[in-house]
């Protein structure tokens, strides 16, 4: 196999059964393979293909009781424990409001689902995979002990669909966000800003403007936004924690959105990971893939909202952070206070 043969799914499992202890998703880069190809190697063998539908997929999820729910992106990994409850169903995008599960999912970028078993010791790790065309995962449920393993089992049964190949081709065909970063000036990017009256209005500006979210940061003044120095998340959450703030955790990818909504406590740093470890909420972020971290200022009806915003090398989103508020609400002066106090770009070097 040389690097610019494709790997059979046969020599995929080798490769796996090899090398035990490497992460998935880094055998995936090893191998220069999406992550769903890795996974459809197993097919028949440790994985079966599921139906991809997310209508379908929540009219039984909350049939497994309690569950781990995991979406990711590259560089952030948010893991709630809880219950799906409070759906709304919609083909651009649907809505999971419970206590501890809060998801925005958009149904056409799910592509592709598969149920899988893993063996761990003598027991069996469940869970259920989705994808999107490129390969990307979306969304993931585990299992966990108080889950119900026969619903699951039933689920897996009627979404079973009759494509149980071995193969995956990717598609990233058709991932274009719009933007053109075109000709906007400043005044007309902060009149349109300025007339913001929700936070959910920001995506429409940006798209009626032709103008990324980054390049709409960089350029609007730093009455809006300003930039802050790269350990700014960090800094943020142990004055969260100290605090007792609760705040809101946004991670998000083609297919999903994953909200944490709560105080968080138990905050680790370990080699360039920063991570939550609280009960029922676990964040995973790598701080080293973070170019650019901003505070952004939206005006709302309300009075403005703050948000913290981190971005990689390719100008893409990884996290983002508000302080917990309530539609119809000011925002919480102890979160205002938190952000306006964290350390700019370039105030961390002495003088």
């Amino acid at each position: 196999m040389t690097e610019t043969t494709r790997p059979t799914p046969a020599e995929i499992r080798a490769f796996r059964a090899e090398n035990p202890k490497m992460r998935e998703r880094d055998i995936a880069v090893r191998l220069n393979i999406s992550e769903a190809a890795l996974v459809a190697a197993e097919v028949g063998i440790s994985a079966i293909r599921i139906d991809a539908s997310v209508d379908r997929f929540l009219e039984r999820i909350a049939s497994l009781g309690e569950i781990m729910a995991l979406s990711r992106n590259e560089s952030a990994v948010h893991e709630k424990i809880g219950v799906y409850e409070n759906m709304k169903f919609g083909a651009q995008a649907a809505i999971v409001l419970g206590e501890n599960i809060d998801l925005r999912i958009f149904p056409k970028r799910w592509a592709h689902g598969f149920a899988v078993t893993k063996a761990d010791g003598d027991q069996q790790k469940l869970s259920l995979q989705f994808f999107d065309k490129a390969g990307d995962a979306v969304h993931k449920i585990h299992l966990r002990p108080a889950s119900n393993v026969e619903a699951y089992h039933t689920m897996v049964a009627e979404l079973r669909i009759e494509d149980q190949s071995q193969e995956f081709v990717e598609d990233r065909s058709g991932y274009d966000n719009g933007a053109t970063d075109g000709d906007v000036s400043r005044d007309e990017l902060r009149d349109h800003w300025s007339r913001m009256t929700d936070t959910h209005e920001f995506f429409g500006m940006l798209k009626k403007l032709k103008i990324g979210r980054q390049d709409a940061i960089r350029t609007v003044g730093d009455d809006y936004a300003w930039k802050l120095d790269a350990g700014a998340v960090a800094e943020m959450m142990y004055a969260s924690v100290r605090e007792g703030l609760p705040i809101m955790c946004f991670v998000a990818n083609e297919g999903t959105v994953q909200i944490h909504s709560g105080p968080i406590v138990n905050v680790q740093t370990m080699g360039p990971w920063i991570n939550v470890m609280d009960p029922t909420f676990h964040l995973h972020l790598r701080q080293d893939q973070i170019a650019e971290t901003w505070a952004v200022r939206k005006p709302t009806k309300d009075g403005h909202v703050t948000s913290l915003e981190a971005y990689n090398a390719k100008g893409e989103m990884i996290i983002q952070f508000f302080g917990k508020r309530k539609e119809g609400f000011d925002e919480r002066p102890d979160w205002r206070a938190i952000v306006e106090n964290l350390t700019k770009d370039g105030a961390s070097v002495a003088a």
